[in-house]
């Protein structure tokens, strides 16, 4: 084996893969392509046809993949319409002018912050079906900003603890990442739970 050729070949094939090549790529082609290209062999595409393959390929993949995100928002928007409208009527669980839902774990006895303070704060960030994408818990390091920095929710609920509490806030999508959502965990028009506990005001 020639290792500089594999090596070329692995930053090629990982780029590939990572572009989800894998389940279009005809290899025995690909590699013919190559091959015609650097032994100077009559291509069976000119270069212009190729790139507007190319070009056409991935608008269409594009296409797909928003088609695949606004289905996703669809059902993420009335999952959380849904599971919201039942978790308002629970024990405990205050619902405030803005959508907002929250419910006292524990009380503090500490200052309120207001929206213009910097907070430290433990918490964990879990979608409605449970599933964990952020906590400075299992960090093991809280988390320490301004209340300007954060998703509104967060702004309008933290001002509403004391240094101390710990509450759950229950957070519909327009308080908290909207139409876009954030990353590849929270989907868009999300709805979001956090548990945070409020340990200052620095």
């Amino acid at each position: 084996m020639d290792k500089l050729s594999y090596a070329l070949g692995l930053g090629i094939g990982q780029q590939l893969a990572q572009m989800g090549a894998g389940s279009f790529l005809k290899i025995e082609d690909f590699a013919q392509s190559i091959s015609d290209v650097l032994n100077g062999k009559d291509l069976k595409i000119g270069h212009r046809d190729a790139q507007k393959l190319v070009n056409d390929f991935f608008q269409q993949q594009e296409a797909r993949m928003a088609a695949e995100q606004q289905e996703k928002g669809k059902a993420a928007l009335n999952e959380g319409k849904k599971y919201l409208a039942e978790n308002a009527k629970k024990e405990g669980v205050v619902t405030t002018d803005s959508g907002l839902q929250y419910k006292v774990l524990h009380e503090g006895n500490g200052r309120k912050p207001t929206a213009h303070d910097k907070v430290k704060c433990h918490y964990e960030g879990f979608l409605i079906d449970g599933t964990v994408f952020d906590s400075s818990v299992q960090r093991g390091e809280p988390a320490v900003f301004g209340l300007q920095q954060v998703i509104s929710g967060w702004t309008e609920g933290l001002q509403l603890m004391q240094e101390g509490s710990k509450y759950r806030f229950f957070i519909p999508y327009n308080l908290a990442y909207g139409e876009g959502g954030a990353g590849q965990l929270i989907p868009p028009f999300a709805s979001l739970i956090f548990d945070v506990e409020l340990i200052e005001i620095v």
